[in-house]
């Protein structure tokens, strides 16, 4: 793997956990809330530089983040600038911030990559020959509107109610010079890429800003509804762990995307900015989510919970959180994820 590659995903990487970082900064101070480090990165720390009260810290583990406040839950403070003593709502707002800034990071990536590329629209461009489209009789100009009783908006629709019918015969509506007509046909599995295609290429068109940015919030939405999907199938065990990776499994991946060149980078920069506010969302102790379930049992009850159990709970989950890191980090190794 070339280090150029590397350092060049590194820094992308990077860039999503400052971004993350600086949700939970800026919406602290915000409520005044004193921010005692910023850090990028984890373990021992290899530079540091202090400010007017916050020092800014460097850590030799280029992954994860975090911002330490002062009177952090699970910890007792006096003082009126402590986190502890702020209203249940200000420690909401503050927590999820992180996970709030990774979905904008993501919307504003697609929408450069909308924007440079141009966006994918569901009108037959070319159709291939000896594929189920040319036999079916699509033309190029077809625009699709409909799979079965799926209605189809973009290409993602499309490409998307064509894998869900995996094979099977389904009903494609197309509108051809201002006429409705239906064409009945299969998908042919493409066992390599674990997809279906029936062989109909997109129509790119330019966008304008704005349609750039409408773009970047489809994708991203359309993304968290699939990485949601994905999480149901993986606790309902219909998704093998194989296709779980970690972080060696991110810088291959983003490695690679980096020497595919600078948009295929930004795209795979959303992709991971999306999983990693999905993740950090999980109601799962000492990440974001978990703090933010506290905030809202504290709103609805209108009294703080116990600071020393809330903390012993939170040590357990960072303990249970760093052993998946370890055992995900190992699968990387010994089972890498195929590009």
């Amino acid at each position: 793997m070339n280090i150029f590659y590397l350092l060049l995903a590194l820094l992308a990487f990077s860039v999503l956990i400052i971004g993350h970082e600086l949700g939970h900064f800026f919406i602290a101070k915000l409520n005044n809330v004193k921010v005692e480090e910023f850090s990028v990165g984890m373990g021992p720390k290899l530079l540091g530089k202090k400010g007017k009260e916050t020092e800014y810290s460097l850590r030799a583990i280029p992954f994860g983040g975090y911002v330490k406040m002062l009177g952090e839950q699970g910890e007792e403070c006096s003082d009126e600038r402590a986190l502890n003593n702020k209203k249940p709502i200000q420690k909401l707002s503050i927590v999820a911030a992180g996970p709030i800034m990774n979905f904008i990071l993501a919307i504003i990536l697609f929408s450069i990559i909308g924007y440079a590329n141009g966006v994918k629209v569901p009108i037959v461009s070319k159709v291939e020959l000896n594929t189920p489209a040319h036999a079916a009789g699509i033309l190029k100009g077809d625009k699709i509107i409909g799979v079965d009783e799926t209605k189809i908006s973009s290409w993602d629709d499309f490409v998307k109610a064509i894998n869900v019918k995996k094979g099977e015969e389904m009903q494609i509506t197309l509108l051809r010079k201002n006429k409705t007509i239906t064409k009945k046909l299969k998908s042919k599995e493409v066992p390599e890429e674990n997809r279906y295609i029936i062989g109909v290429y997109p129509t790119i068109e330019k966008t304008t800003f704005f349609g750039a940015i409408s773009q970047g919030f489809e994708e991203t939405a359309s993304l968290t509804r699939e990485t949601f999907k994905f999480l149901g199938g993986l606790f309902q065990k219909k998704v093998p762990l194989s296709g779980v990776g970690g972080p060696v499994s991110v810088m291959r991946i983003s490695a690679k995307a980096a020497e595919a060149g600078i948009l295929t980078l930004l795209w795979i920069s959303a992709y991971i900015s999306v999983q990693l506010a999905i993740f950090n969302l999980l109601p799962i102790p000492a990440l974001d989510g978990g703090w933010i379930i506290v905030s809202i049992i504290e709103i609805i009850i209108g009294r703080k919970l116990n600071e020393e159990k809330i903390g012993k709970i939170t040590y357990v989950g960072f303990i249970v959180l760093i052993s998946f890191a370890i055992l995900v980090t190992i699968k990387d190794i010994l089972y890498p994820l195929k590009l």
